[in-house]
């Protein structure tokens, strides 16, 4: 058991552009994060268990977001010794579906999710990122830098 602990975790998440924006995950009223209780985040979460990243992406996206995406290639990676996790961030493309559809876990109302506060599905515009508080910020400042140069 205490061998399982040491294991690091893997995130995974998806940059998607939309509507000549970008799909993000608006977090409100967060309890468990004594440094931010309101900011934006890549949508995504923990890879389970037999998952490729790629798989993992499209899964997480479906279940938040409701819509279905095509993974086209990983942008970023950060490894977050703080948590024990790696993070990996992918460029993905809309195929279809309704955006704000999801029905993962954190739209059920368990009590699990309590403390995480409100999850609020919103496509912002590219010239509003900048002054956004987006998570995690080593990963705003390269996004940030590749809209800047034009490369997204």
């Amino acid at each position: 058991m205490l061998e399982e602990n040491k294991k690091t975790a893997i995130r995974v998440a998806g940059i998607i552009p939309m509507n000549d924006g970008f799909a993000f995950m608006h977090r409100k009223h967060v309890i468990r994060n004594k440094d931010y209780q309101e900011y934006f985040t890549f949508p995504g979460g923990h890879l389970e268990e037999g998952e490729t990243l790629q798989e993992g992406v499209i899964r997480e996206i479906k279940e938040e977001f409701g819509i279905h995406i095509k993974v086209i290639k990983k942008l970023y990676e950060l490894q977050n010794d703080r948590v024990n996790m790696k993070e990996y961030f992918f460029l993905c493309e809309y195929i279809d579906g309704e955006f704000g559809t999801g029905d993962g876990e954190e739209f059920s109302g368990n009590p699990e999710y309590k403390d995480s506060g409100e999850y609020i599905p919103e496509i912002v515009k590219r010239e509003n990122i900048q002054g956004l508080v987006l998570l995690p910020l080593e990963i705003k400042e390269k996004f940030v830098q590749d809209l800047q140069e034009g490369n997204l």
